[in-house]
């Protein structure tokens, strides 16, 4: 009976110690992944020309001065490549207070090199005084003995267009206390010291607002910058403001001037403007 056998082995290969292998399933059909398309970078004030990360700041540093007291004008300005960012409130007129001294300074600098006045060691001493502390009775021995028409005269030379001494606050007029000018003013005020004042001249200055005393250490003073600051009760209320220059060679400039119009005061104003700088400069 073996070729039934063998029969019976052909028919049934496990019956003789072969194992049966069935042909795989035919493998499903997975269609190609979509390619990844990168999602553009969404720059909040594309025709400013800052750089996309610096135009987030700008506008973080905006939507932050909507929320704070009274209001805030500001202007932003890239020495390197010249572009400028103005805020809705940079044109506003507001109490200069002691951000005035600066210009005062640069003018006694300029009479002096043109030999119009002949600046003693005192005189020297009170500018110093003006810029390191703001010194208000150094501010008024100077404008007093070098007359404060004459310097009023010269404001607009350094880009203080908008200034306009105030009427009917003190016995002599013009006085550099009582004056208003804007932050466009304070741009072109800062920028003409970096950009037109003779050398000897500007390392002063510059050497000067980098080295405030505490009394000046907020707003745009910080590591690697420099500032004068302006803080004083005011008819309509305190106002804080800050001008300065931040970065390697002074690369940028900030000028900050806060109206509290009675919502706040010294400590409210002095915030803001720090943290507008920190948000910018961080």
């Amino acid at each position: 009976m073996l070729r039934p056998m063998l029969v019976a082995c052909a028919l049934a290969l496990t019956a003789c110690g072969h194992a049966v292998t069935a042909e795989p399933p035919a493998a499903a059909h997975t269609p190609a992944a979509a390619p990844l398309v990168a999602t553009p970078e969404v720059c909040p004030l594309p025709d400013s020309g800052f750089e996309c990360d610096f135009q987030k700041r700008i506008r973080a540093a905006e939507d932050y001065a909507e929320t704070r007291p009274g209001s805030v004008g500001f202007v932003l300005r890239d020495r390197k490549t010249g572009v400028v960012w103005r805020n809705e409130h940079a044109g506003d007129l507001t109490w200069t207070a002691s951000t005035i001294k600066l210009a005062m300074v640069v003018n006694l600098l300029e009479r002096h090199r043109a030999g119009k006045i002949t600046l003693s060691a005192g005189d020297r001493t009170l500018m110093s005084a003006m810029l390191h502390t703001s010194d208000d009775d150094a501010a008024d021995s100077l404008w007093k003995k070098y007359n404060g028409t004459t310097f009023n005269a010269a404001f607009a030379k350094y880009g203080m267009t908008d200034l306009v001494p105030q009427k009917g606050y003190s016995s002599t007029f013009p006085y550099w206390g009582f004056e208003k000018c804007t932050a466009n003013d304070l741009d072109r005020l800062m920028n003409h010291v970096l950009d037109a004042v003779p050398a000897a001249d500007r390392d002063y200055i510059v050497g000067q607002m980098r080295d405030v005393g505490p009394v000046q250490q907020w707003g745009v003073w910080g590591p690697d910058s420099g500032a004068k600051n302006g803080w004083s009760e005011e008819d309509g209320g305190w106002v804080m403001n800050s001008v300065g220059f931040v970065g390697k060679d002074e690369r940028y400039t900030l000028a900050i001037m806060n109206d509290l119009r009675g919502e706040g005061a010294y400590d409210e104003g002095r915030e803001t403007d720090t943290e507008i700088t920190r948000i910018l400069f961080r």
